[in-house]
């Protein structure tokens, strides 16, 4: 079916396919090499929108026309440096209102891809770079492909976004490296926090037949082809086991993933896992045919919808915070003062010399605790050099950027100081009048505190307006949230210096006015109030658990594990106090803490359980209230529903896309949902418990 897709995509920026003829080594004969290049730099990689499927598509007919002359024994496609193709084009997808078009999408990309693998002659990916979805799908369709050990990101993601593989990815994968280690990269890694794969892991699955460095990749690539052609080296593949017993096998443990993961609440991976199954008997027509229909269907769903709109906060909104003050107020930083030299603090001294790689000072109570905090920064230091991340020198140089002391009179030249000490609001208070004793008026003083309020932090400096929040989550190298937290007094400059420090730590960030754990935290802190409400009334842990499949990231109380559970009662009592109409202090919780234990689950003959004795410890006194597992998603998104709508009105953040890139970002949210305030919109919860969307209509959605 023939569309016009200019009124969908009317932003398209057109990746072009430049075509040059390359002499292979060895005599194997001329090379065409097409590079997909949008002519732009690193900050828009190659996409792959209907004016650039149409253009390769052309390419390849050009091609072909020459193969079938003689003129060329062979085609490749590379990509512009470091980036072979970031997938499908996503700016209009939002726009399509038909069904059809949907379809059209699909077909389109099998009709451009597969005239690659029907050229007539051998065809090369040379994947340089960046590889997602539709790019990755691209190299499928060759007959063999290369990849850079550098290149740091091939995956497909779109399970992750709500739909699925539609250019031939899940028909193609399974044949190449079978069932099961497809299954986990078409839908394990996208359910698990979009997992990418390195190139040395694509090597090692046989998604690549060969790896070279990235200082030559093409170079070596071109004489590898060469010699394939020539017969002088020889490319093995995997035999795939197409017994049904063991397809069946690996495509049911990927549907149990899958409901754990979502708790049957997202269709995408449901459908990526029926196209695997399907592909043990399809012909490549019946697989593609496939693909197109799950394609449609799923371009439709509110739950893509809502995944392109995630998507857009995380490309977007993340890059212009709403409520920054002008970058031209923001202070040079040239040195950091850490106090603390525990585990957070060694955490934040790490990032912050990697990043800024300015002098970074920590401080302690005690030499030992210092020199311990400092050797724990240089260890990292020493692991990254070992994963080849850092060069001995760059390491050595980094090293030498951080010292300790035990003396807060270190951070006299320092600009900015930020402390990783004890959750209590004395001792906070008591770090800040000794930084500010020995500072300059205008070092940024920045608390890493999870919900302590700024403005009382600040309250007996000469000057609080320095006083910033400048909260991260754990661990710190791996979630990009960092919450900046204005207290009453804080000025615009301090802002702005940190809004550029968390810009410079390559962290998304995002304004929050003082309040009470902030915006992940209360949240976060809501649903575990009233779950536990609801566990300390009778409804088991695991089916509590359960009713939350599909939202946050692993079961709440998986999660309360990771966080730990002291931690977890400290933020539970903090909003108890602010909030005693709606929050609890679980006793249970209190009981679990006092325990010692750090988990709610163990391993046992049957898998992960419910430990037994902490379930004991949730016996509930009275008659028990069990609620099944949908009872506890209704009660739970309800409370969430109220607590958003009251911190909107409160005005904690600007808008509900905050809280929901937030939620994302911080708190490992899933996009199919939008993070938290389209499903909330989307399921009526909004409606029947505030009485209002969150979100205008058509926002997320296809209304």
């Amino acid at each position: 079916m023939s569309i016009d897709f200019t009124d969908v995509f009317p932003d398209e920026v057109v990746t072009a396919s430049l075509a040059r003829d390359v002499d292979l080594p060895g005599g194997a004969g001329t090379l065409a090499l097409i590079t997909l290049d949008n002519g732009l730099d690193h900050s828009r990689p190659n996409t792959l929108g209907p004016a650039t499927l149409a253009a390769l598509g052309a390419t390849l007919d050009a091609i072909a026309a020459r193969a079938a002359a003689g003129e060329i024994v062979a085609v490749g496609v590379t990509g512009k440096p470091f980036i072979l193709a970031a997938g499908a084009d996503l700016s209009g997808v939002a726009k399509i209102t038909q069904r059809a078009q949907a379809r059209a999408i699909a077909e389109l990309g099998h009709d451009v891809f597969t005239r690659l693998t029907d050229l007539g002659v051998p065809s090369f990916a040379f994947i340089n770079g960046l590889a997602l979805g539709g790019g990755l799908e691209i190299a499928l369709h060759c007959t063999y492909r290369t990849v850079s050990s550098g290149a740091a990101a091939l995956a497909f993601p779109e399970c992750f976004l709500g739909l699925v593989p539609g250019w031939g990815g899940t028909w193609l994968l399974p044949q190449l490296i079978g069932p099961a280690d497809a299954l986990k990269v078409l839908v394990e890694n996208p359910l698990s926090m979009n997992r990418m794969l390195k190139g040395p892991q694509a090597l090692q699955l046989g998604i690549a037949d060969a790896m070279f460095d990235p200082a030559d990749f093409l170079a070596q690539s071109l004489t590898w082809a060469g010699h394939v052609l020539t017969g002088h080296t020889t490319v093995e593949r995997r035999a795939i086991d197409r017994d049904e017993a063991t397809w069946s096998a690996a495509v049911t443990a990927a549907r149990t993933l899958v409901d754990t993961k979502t708790g049957g609440c997202a269709p995408a991976p449901y459908r990526a896992v029926d196209l695997v199954e399907a592909a043990r008997t399809a012909s490549r027509a019946e697989g593609f045919e496939a693909e197109n229909e799950a394609l449609a269907d799923l371009i439709m769903s509110e739950e893509l919808r809502a995944g392109l709109y995630a998507f857009d906060l995380v490309q977007k909104r993340a890059k212009r915070p709403a409520g920054a003050p002008d970058r031209s107020l923001a202070r040079p930083v040239t040195k950091v003062g850490v106090v603390g030299a525990g585990l957070m603090a060694s955490q934040l001294a790490l990032l912050l010399v990697r990043r800024l790689k300015v002098p970074v000072v920590m401080t302690d109570l005690d030499q030992a605790r210092v020199d311990k905090g400092v050797a724990s920064v240089h260890a990292e230091l020493d692991k990254l050099v070992a994963k080849g991340r850092l060069t001995p020198d760059r390491c050595n140089r980094l090293k030498s950027l951080v010292t300790g002391s035990t003396s807060k009179t270190d951070f006299a030249d320092a600009e900015f100081v930020i402390e990783a000490v004890f959750e209590e609001m004395t001792v906070k208070k008591q770090v800040w009048a000794d930084v500010e004793a020995v500072v300059s008026a205008e070092c940024v003083l920045a608390s890493n505190t999870s919900s302590l309020s700024m403005t009382q932090m600040a309250a007996d400096l000469a000057h609080p307006e320095r006083v910033v929040g400048f909260h991260f989550f754990n661990p710190v190298a791996v979630m990009p949230l960092l919450e900046i937290v204005q207290g009453k007094q804080t000025d615009a400059s301090t802002l702005a210096t940190a809004f550029a420090t968390g810009r410079s730590l390559g962290k998304t960030t995002i304004l929050v006015q003082d309040s009470p754990s902030f915006i992940v935290n209360r949240l976060l802190g809501r649903f575990m109030s009233d779950m536990g409400r609801l566990v300390d009334a009778g409804t088991p842990i695991d089916v509590a658990d359960q009713g939350f499949a599909g939202i946050a990231p692993m079961p709440p109380f998986m999660l309360m594990g990771l966080v730990g559970p002291a931690i977890a009662l400290h933020n539970n009592e903090t909003l108890a106090s602010a909030f005693p109409d709606r929050f609890v202090v679980s006793e249970n919780l209190r009981r679990v803490v006092e325990s010692g234990r750090t988990s709610y689950y163990t391993f046992g003959p049957q898998g992960m359980i419910v430990d037994p004795e902490v379930a004991a410890m949730h016996a509930p006194a009275g008659t028990p209230t069990v609620l099944d597992a949908q009872e506890v998603r209704r009660t739970v998104l309800a409370g969430l529903a109220e607590e958003a709508r009251l911190m909107l009105d409160e005005g904690v953040v600007a808008e509900p896309m905050d809280l929901d890139l937030a939620m994302i970002t911080g708190a490992g949210f899933q996009f199919w949902n939008g993070g938290l305030t389209p499903l909330l919109d989307r399921s009526g919860v909004a409606e029947q418990t505030t009485g209002r969307r969150f979100l205008p209509a058509g926002v997320a959605s296809l209304a």
